[in-house]
């Protein structure tokens, strides 16, 4: 699984001009999953991302975590995260999850998330969306089991 984490102001996605997913203050993170993946790793990001201390405190030091701000999170599934670029200029995808099992772990994902009392929006898996994002520092931070 692949993360790239970006602090946000706000963030939205749309999909076909309506908003599905929109949030304040928090991460915008866009999610790959490839083949192979576990739940055990799923479990695992989940605990750094809520964890993760790259919110800004009174001193304007990246020292708190999401909780600490009370921080929202929007997830969007982003099969491409595993695109394969060495061999020609059109990118192969063969490494990304089937759609039937990175469904399946993203909304694990999601649903972890949420279970430890974060507030997560998301987009629409499989779906061509739009994403409108404030980016804060900005800041941005990829995790990779």
């Amino acid at each position: 699984m692949k993360l790239v984490i970006q602090r946000v102001s706000q963030a939205k996605v749309t999909v076909d001009a309506r908003t599905i997913g929109e949030i304040g203050r928090g991460f915008l993170i866009l999610l790959g999953i490839k083949t192979n993946d576990t739940l055990q790793q799923a479990d695992a990001l989940v605990e750094k991302v809520i964890r993760l201390r790259v919110m800004s405190d009174k001193a304007g030091k990246m020292n708190l975590a999401l909780k600490d701000v009370k921080g929202e999170v929007l997830v969007v599934s982003q099969f491409t995260l595993y695109s394969d670029t060495r061999s020609g200029n059109r990118p192969s995808f063969l490494a990304a999850a089937k759609p039937e099992s990175a469904k399946f772990l993203y909304e694990y994902f999601v649903q972890k998330l949420r279970t430890l009392g974060v507030t997560v929006k998301t987009g629409e898996f499989g779906a061509a969306m739009k994403i409108e994002a404030a980016l804060d520092g900005p800041v941005t931070i990829i995790i990779e089991t």
